[in-house]
């Protein structure tokens, strides 16, 4: 079946135009004008993908991204025409996966799409990989087989971005790796100012894994060159 894309904007123009984009490259959509409309359908529906717009009647969008977050881990791109980086770092801090700012040119939200669903299919909720050891390390262990980490033996929500940044860091212990790096690796495109949105992700995952975030065990950050899994 093809991936299922829920696209959120209370301009109606504006969801019928990605609409009609998305249809063309292949995938399902479906529609919701508001932030509670979307969070219903999310819930409801078999979608592997949300476009969210920030702005909009009874439910705003990054409210709306907190509380999918709460039941799903699928990915998440926000839509704004605020295009400061503040705001970039807000709607990541709130869950989002990407940001793309209005006015967008269609391939490039397209290729957004895509990148998005291909991490998502290969690390999300899914599939589970298929092959590979389990990585331990301190109270943290990371199953290859299953995509899936571990702390103190339980399993760690986690979506497929920062599955992937974990499993990059999880297999290279000890090693420091510049935000460009990690940004290549894991979205798979060049990077163009990647610091902040490798940092949310960063904070996120810190957030999630360590006993006091911020003074962290596992995930630190070198001052001036990058981020490493610590060797404990």
């Amino acid at each position: 079946m093809n991936e299922c894309v829920l696209v959120v904007d209370d301009d109606r123009e504006i969801v019928r135009a990605i609409a009609v984009l998305l249809e063309k490259e292949g995938y399902q959509v479906l529609k919701a004008y508001d932030g509670l409309q979307a969070l219903e359908l999310a819930v409801e529906k078999p979608v592997q993908l949300i476009l969210m717009d920030v702005m909009m009647p009874r439910l705003d969008g990054l409210s709306a991204v907190m509380k999918i977050r709460e039941r799903k881990n699928i990915p998440i791109i926000v839509l704004s025409a605020k295009s400061e980086e503040t705001d970039k770092i807000l709607g990541l801090s709130m869950g989002a996966d990407d940001y793309v700012a209005k006015p967008f040119h269609p391939q490039e939200l397209a290729a957004r799409v895509k990148s998005q669903l291909r991490r998502y299919t290969m690390l999300g909720d899914i599939h589970a990989g298929v092959s590979g050891d389990e990585i331990r390390n301190g109270r943290l262990t990371y199953r290859q087989s299953e995509r899936t980490l571990y702390a103190d033996g339980e399993p760690v929500r986690l979506t497929a971005t920062e599955t992937k940044i974990v499993e990059l860091l999880m297999m290279n212990r000890g090693r420091v790796f510049p935000a460009e790096e990690i940004y290549r690796r894991v979205w798979e495109e060049e990077a163009y100012a990647p610091e902040n949105t490798v940092m949310v992700h960063i904070r996120r995952i810190r957030e999630k894994i360590e006993l006091n975030p911020k003074e962290p065990e596992y995930l630190k950050v070198v001052w001036g060159i990058g981020y490493k899994m610590e060797k404990i």
